[in-house]
């Protein structure tokens, strides 16, 4: 009984450790001759990481990124006070370029608090659209970002995770229009579960989050436990998946509690 108290202690110790104080960098080169640095942010949830988020404000700008992705839920659905995430992104745009797509989150938001929530993204400067596509280039190579704003019908339906609802490519390509062939393909979509449909409709790379890395990740294993549909061992919860020519690029996330899944900033050379 005394060994499994004390190991019972550790395991909060360590609990409160990497909640509070954890903040890891993952570096992943996805090209031998890449060389444009993408830093990815999901699923803050409102949490900070020091006085103004100056944490994780260093540790993205110590990477040198050529542009910053954020793959959604920046704050909680209940959130009706965004002067917090203001001052963080636009200390954010300062480092690279933004590029933001909504979340669940942010879709259940009221329109009210919606609208107050794109104004704040506006004034810091953010990239965002609901649907829509913009080009850009970066040393000397051509992008197409695209943020799919998906449904909420995916996430919750009638108030239930149960009977939810599916996202085709059909829908993917009704919202998106077609990608842009002569650029590398760049979706950002909130939820990783629907993969065979930004495959089908021709993306190079997805950004996702969602799922928090599964909440508490089996060490060892690589396996995370729980989705926020309440679904357990859910598919791409967490890394590098290659499906096709897709690459489909999932964040752990960084607010939430977790266990063995410590909060992530995410490199991707491409």
């Amino acid at each position: 009984m005394e060994i499994i108290a004390l190991l019972f202690a550790c395991l909060l110790i360590y609990f409160a450790v990497e909640n509070i104080f954890m903040l890891r960098v993952r570096r992943e080169k996805l090209s031998d001759n890449g060389d444009i640095r993408i830093i990815h942010l999901s699923d803050l949830h409102k949490r900070t990481f020091g006085k103004d988020n100056k944490r994780l404000l260093e540790k993205t700008e110590k990477e040198n990124p050529d542009l910053i992705i954020f793959s959604g839920d920046a704050i909680t659905r209940d959130c009706r006070d965004f002067s917090e995430l203001e001052r963080f992104l636009c200390r954010l745009v300062k480092i690279a370029p933004v590029f933001f797509a909504y979340g669940n989150h942010e879709l259940d938001l009221p329109d009210e608090y919606r609208k107050k929530f794109d104004d704040v993204l506006r004034k810091c400067g953010v990239h965002f659209a609901d649907n829509d596509t913009e080009i850009i280039e970066i040393k000397e190579r051509k992008l197409s970002v695209t943020y799919a704003s998906l449904k909420r019908t995916i996430y919750k339906k009638n108030g239930s995770y149960r009977n939810l609802d599916d996202y085709i490519v059909d829908e993917l390509t009704d919202n998106l229009g077609n990608p842009n062939k002569n650029c590398t393909s760049i979706l950002i979509a909130h939820n990783p579960f629907f993969a065979d449909a930004y495959e089908k409709w021709g993306a190079d790379f997805v950004f996702s989050g969602h799922i928090h890395g599964g909440a508490v990740r089996i060490p060892f294993l690589n396996i995370g436990v729980l989705s926020p549909e309440r679904k357990f061992f859910p598919k791409n919860a967490k890394g590098v998946y290659k499906i096709g020519k897709m690459s489909l690029l999932v964040s752990g996330g960084l607010g939430k509690l977790r266990l063995f899944n410590p909060p992530e900033i995410v490199l991707y050379i491409i």
